[in-house]
């Protein structure tokens, strides 16, 4: 096949590799929702999950398979016939479906974790693309651990699996060992020792472990890499993959000197990273490149001296460039419907009159607390709209009572199927005393796993964003709540995971 070499494909494993994450257990709604936003993105590949691994992966990969069009959706599986039977069977219905196999390379995962021969590596490799491309056109193959496997057995390997069929090469720095000096090396050593990568889509899929992914990545496009898998805000195995976002505005921000570009939309790029870090409960790091609370902040006199002057003596990206604005509207609590959605319009967001009512009257009631609202509070607001709109139980008051010598005690009222339940219970502290209550309620238990709060925007009134981590029935569950009152935001992360435990 053809392959334009000037072209960077960007492969998105966040709902496979990112879900791997300790802690992230995404429903299928919330792939899909993901999924939209990274076709919305311009992402080339979405990597859907993992369909031997549960009855739940494989429901969410057929889904995003059938719902989502135009990237390609690729399903992950080892070089076992039932997890190439299970992938494909999960992406049939795709309009581009991909098939994406892999096996240890390395002398240590082969000898220690595989416990198998090099020979019998190679023949299940090639077993492997040949049962996978008797299903689809399109295969991916890799080399795990290539970075640390010895080169010729690597030659070998990726020669047999691309005259079985694979038209993907993709080449893994699995535990993140490598430098870039060695991974670029290693990309251009390969293409030159086995010539049939030529004429297939050579891939570079890398981790953080020593905080090079990115670098390494880059490194590998400027020796003959045409795909980079990576994840968006960089979330993954320990510690992550290569940052996506990191690696379209590298290519977009440096594109004259690397004549290099990619599909991507980069004005959709703030918005998919607050998205994922919202329904995977992943905060990014203040500090964090491209989406981070600071990525376009100034605090220096001599930064904000300059940048007032030219924006170009401090900042090399231009935050609209990935959606970000660079001044905010202020809305407050004298603002009317009409400024309010075209606000909402501007930020891309269309709503019909019954949703614009419900967020018009969050946002009226935040107003009432906050002086200043911005774009995030917005933001926030209808996303807590959205996660609540299915909801078997909704929140409808709370009430705590408590002091230094007063027992804490909470009173929630909920409803259900238009019935109201209304309960009371104590606790250690005012939250403990609302979850109990809400525990009463439903009669639903769960243990608690973690508990985690985070302030949206600056200020004392600023809304809390709170993340609740329960184990229901064996499982756990992330539910998310937020308010200016952290009691509230708090019951409403509680409510949410019970409510999630419920649907799924």
């Amino acid at each position: 096949m053809a392959v334009d070499k000037n072209r960077i494909y960007l492969f998105d494993t966040t709902l496979r590799d990112g879900e791997q994450s300790p802690g992230i257990s995404l429903s299928t709604r919330e792939k899909l929702e993901i999924a939209d936003q990274l076709a919305k993105l311009g992402i080339d590949v979405i990597e859907a999950g993992f369909p031997i691994t549960s009855p739940g992966d494989f429901e969410a990969v057929s889904t995003i398979a059938k719902k989502v069009r135009e990237p390609i959706i690729a399903a992950l599986a080892r070089v076992v016939d039932a997890d190439i039977d299970r992938a494909a069977e999960a992406v049939k219905k795709a309009e581009r479906p991909r098939i994406h196999t892999f096996v240890m390379s390395s002398d240590t995962q082969i000898k220690y974790q595989l416990r198998k021969t090099r020979e019998e590596v190679l023949e299940m490799a090639v077993n492997a693309v040949k049962r996978a491309k008797s299903y689809v056109n399109d295969v991916e193959f890799s080399p795990m651990d290539a970075s640390r496997a010895d080169f010729d057995f690597l030659c070998k390997l990726i020669d047999v699996t691309i005259e079985s069929g694979a038209t993907v090469i993709n080449v893994p720095d699995t535990v993140g060992y490598a430098t870039p000096d060695e991974f670029g090396r290693l990309i251009a050593e390969l293409i030159k020792a086995v010539p049939a990568m030529s004429e297939v889509i050579v891939s570079v899929h890398c981790h953080n472990d020593l905080g090079m992914s990115t670098a390494n990545a880059l490194a590998a496009i400027m020796n003959g890499a045409v795909q980079v898998e990576g994840t968006i805000n960089g979330i993954g195995e320990r510690a992550g993959n290569t940052a996506l976002e990191e690696i379209a505005m590298i290519i977009d921000t440096r594109r004259q000197s690397l004549g290099k570009y990619t599909n991507i939309k980069t004005e959709e790029i703030a918005k998919t990273s607050r998205l994922v870090s919202s329904l995977t409960g992943y905060q990014v790091q203040f500090n964090k490149a491209i989406v981070g609370k600071n990525a376009f902040a100034h605090s220096s006199g001599i930064h904000q001296d300059g940048v007032l002057k030219d924006r170009s003596t401090f900042e090399i990206i231009n935050p609209k460039r990935v959606g970000i604005n660079e001044s905010l509207l202020v809305l407050g609590k004298t603002s009317g419907r009409h400024a309010f959605r075209k606000h909402l319009e501007s930020l891309g967001y269309q709503l019909s009159d019954d949703e614009l009512e419900k967020a018009f009257e969050r946002f009226k009631d935040l107003a009432d607390k906050k002086a200043e609202i911005t774009d995030i509070d917005i933001e926030a607001i209808l996303a807590d709209e959205v996660r609540t709109a299915s909801d078997v139980y909704t929140l409808e008051y709370i009430s705590v009572c408590s002091g230094t010598d007063t027992t804490p005690t909470a009173t929630v009222r909920l409803r259900k199927n238009g019935e109201a339940i209304e309960k009371t219970s104590i606790g250690d502290g005012q939250v403990d005393a609302a979850c109990k209550a809400i525990k009463r309620a439903t009669g639903v238990k769960g243990e608690l796993i973690s508990y985690n709060v985070n302030s949206i925007t600056e200020g004392l009134d600023a809304q809390g964003d709170v993340t609740i981590q329960l184990k229901i029935n064996g499982k756990p569950v992330l539910g998310r709540g937020v308010s200016t009152d952290i009691i509230e935001a708090s019951a409403k992360a509680y409510l949410n995971a019970i409510n999630k435990a419920l649907s799924s």
